[in-house]
């Protein structure tokens, strides 16, 4: 194969790719071994798991992407420099392959040491993670990866797959097959039919035709270093805010913790454009971005991630307790946080589920915000979530129209969004109005909605439906083990009386803790507890006061 001289333009030196120095190199050493290296030598490869991270001494070494067209070359590290990116901290496979330019001596450390000196060394854990970061920023705006996509902007399962790399900050290269010209002949190449995408081809050599999620992750190797079989302190089902603040105080004081999320972490926050009332964010944070980060926090700590993975049950008569997964492994646990939070109720209109992704969204991020740049599109609900979407997508699309089934936006609604939606020319405020149906050819092409006062439905050619109405909380398959409310909420605390223990057969002496469900050692936040109060800063709240209370349990055991 060819290799493209493609360097990204940052200089050694760099946050990006600091040069560290002798003295940080002197404090590195005890924690790594020597390796003399050859020119020409792969030190790795992507997709390899548990590589190492080198330290150049002398010498040199290149990082390169390979794809089915050729290879690119991207960084070029110099003595003083140190390898790896951010799948250094996650535990995840490697994207690229780094192969010497110039024979010398590295310093070869295991990620393991890595991992533990960046929780020791306040100095260069500053450096490493930031670093790390922003060599992971870089990778995915220079779309520079070990995944190619090929798919279509119109269909459903390209977004889906898109989604879930973008949200789990996962870099790769999109090829729109409507649009280039080069993508049949990567068809032709990988023996591809039209009909079998999107296609996702991993390390120039895997290729998968219409993927699940979990076929995905697994051959991504997101799940590669996690240990199923091990008894921990702590399982979090659910990465929204308030499971990755349990992640992160969990694995900062010393916890053995996994985080099971089923897509991506984030939760419905992470699906916002834009919060702008989280404290110390004066200028507003994208839920994506605030996930991204307390990811990276709690992995930083120790933290285990584990994503595409659903739990389906929770065997609770004999500790300790087991969290089954989808495909039946149990996951052993003597603690519980449950942070699956809610899901967006869906309109019982007739053909909405046929346009998901094809015109229906659940979401507005970037990735929608382009599908809509230019056109009319229609918000429906109420309150934050809803509201923030309308405000962002109005910087993108002709016109909005928000549709409101009551008769005023929603009590809970930050009054700043209010005003910014009612002062904004481009959003259309419709109350005691109702989505009457939805129709089209593939993708939703029309859509019409009823005034409830005068009882009149009209019909508009707009081809983007975001639905916002509402939640369900996801509980189903805790049944016959906790005590729910009438609406499928988890009770906790002080709303769990005296009959609901006797029936439940609570076994202690003393009554539940503050967050504490109907079961010892089980604890609910965020968006699954009955009166949950609906805002970000409240649910990581109750994330780490929810580990100050598992701590007093692991006492009693």
């Amino acid at each position: 194969m060819s290799v493209v001289a493609s360097h990204i333009s940052v200089e050694p030196g760099s946050e990006a790719f600091p040069l560290l120095t002798p003295a940080q190199i002197e404090r590195m050493r005890p924690h790594g071994k020597l390796r003399q290296v050859e020119a020409g030598e792969v030190l790795f490869e992507a997709g390899e798991s548990n590589v190492p991270v080198y330290v150049i001494l002398s010498g040199g070494l290149e990082i390169i992407q390979p794809n089915p067209k050729g290879e690119r070359a991207l960084v070029r590290h110099v003595p003083g420099s140190i390898t790896g990116e951010f799948y250094i901290i996650s535990g995840q496979r490697a994207l690229l392959r780094g192969q010497v330019t110039v024979s010398g001596e590295f310093l070869q450390i295991a990620p393991a040491e890595l991992r533990a000196l960046v929780a020791k060394d306040a100095e260069l854990g500053d450096i490493l993670m930031k670093a790390y970061i922003l060599r992971r920023m870089l990778l995915i705006s220079e779309e520079a990866s070990n995944v190619l996509v090929l798919g279509s902007l119109n269909c459903a399962n390209t977004l889906r797959l898109r989604n879930f790399l973008g949200r789990n900050g996962y870099p790769y290269k999109f090829i729109d097959l409507e649009t280039d010209v080069r993508s049949q002949s990567i068809l032709d190449q990988f023996h591809v039919k039209v009909e079998e995408v999107p296609v996702v081809i991993c390390n120039a050599r895997s290729v998968l035709r219409n993927p699940s999620i979990r076929e995905l992750a697994d051959c991504l190797g997101l799940n590669v270093s996690i240990d199923e079989s091990q008894v921990r302190d702590l399982i979090v089902v659910g990465a929204g805010p308030s499971g990755l603040a349990a992640g992160v105080y969990a694995a900062s004081e010393g916890l053995n913790v996994l985080v099971v999320e089923a897509a991506s972490p984030g939760g419905q926050a992470g699906s916002s454009s834009r919060i702008e009332n989280y404290l110390g964010f004066p200028m507003g944070i994208s839920g994506q971005e605030l996930a991204g980060r307390a990811l990276a926090q709690a992995q930083k700590f120790g933290a285990n991630m584990m994503v595409a993975r659903t739990a389906v049950r929770l065997q609770c008569d004999r500790r300790p307790y087991q969290v089954i997964l989808d495909e039946g492994t149990p996951l052993p646990t003597r603690c519980i946080v449950l942070a699956a939070g809610a899901q967006y109720n869906k309109p019982p209109i007739p053909k909405l589920a046929q346009f998901e992704g094809n015109g229906v969204y659940y979401g507005a991020t970037a990735m929608e915000s382009q599908l809509c740049a230019g056109e009319d599109v229609v918000v429906v609900g109420g309150g934050n979530s809803a509201g923030q979407a309308a405000v962002f997508l109005s910087g993108k699309a002709r016109k909005v129209y928000m549709l409101v089934r009551s008769d005023k936006l929603a009590d809970t609604m930050s009054r700043y969004l209010i005003w910014r939606i009612e002062e904004n020319p481009a959003i259309e405020l419709h109350y005691n109005t109702e989505i009457a149906g939805v129709d089209g050819n593939g993708h939703l092409e029309q859509i019409s909605w009823r005034d409830d006062d005068c009882g009149q439905v009209v019909r508009h050619d707009i081809r983007h439906l975001f639905v916002m109405t509402g939640a369900s909380p996801r509980t189903g398959w805790l049944e016959g083990c906790l005590a729910l409310d009438s609406k499928g909420f988890v009770l906790t605390g002080h709303d769990l009386d005296r009959a609901v223990l006797e029936e439940r057969a609570w076994p202690l002496s003393r009554p539940p803790h503050l967050l504490e469900t109907s079961l010892p050692g089980v604890f609910a936040v965020g968006d699954i507890r009955s009166g949950n109060v609906k805002r970000v800063a409240s649910a990581v709240g109750e994330g780490s006061i929810a580990i100050h209370l598992v701590h007093q349990v692991l006492a009693e055991m």
